[in-house]
């Protein structure tokens, strides 16, 4: 089967939708969700860059076309520091050498 991919807001890179964190502005209450939900989709990679500028700039509150509240980022946050080498891809590169 050929594999489906998605591009993420942040940082414009294409892989496969495994890759991304997807998020959903629901319908129809309008209503932001991780990794459920029918609507408005926006994928977002699982590295802390992709994640601050997203943050900073407002990219999936854009993409969703609807406010991304805080507890949604505190919970990408979470994720990402319980997520082994993706929070800091530079961390497994440092200690091969």
């Amino acid at each position: 089967m050929k594999p489906n991919f998605r591009r993420c807001v942040s940082c414009r890179n294409v892989a496969p939708k495994e890759d991304f964190w997807r998020l959903v502005r629901a319908y129809p209450s309008g209503q932001v969700l991780l990794d459920q939900g029918m609507g408005r989709s926006a994928y977002l990679c699982r590295d802390t860059g992709c994640l601050l500028a997203a943050q900073k700039k407002d990219r999936l509150g854009r993409a969703l076309k609807a406010h991304v509240p805080s507890e949604i980022y505190q919970e990408l946050w979470q994720r990402l520091s319980t997520q082994p080498d993706k929070a800091n891809p530079t961390a497994s590169t440092l200690s091969e050498h």
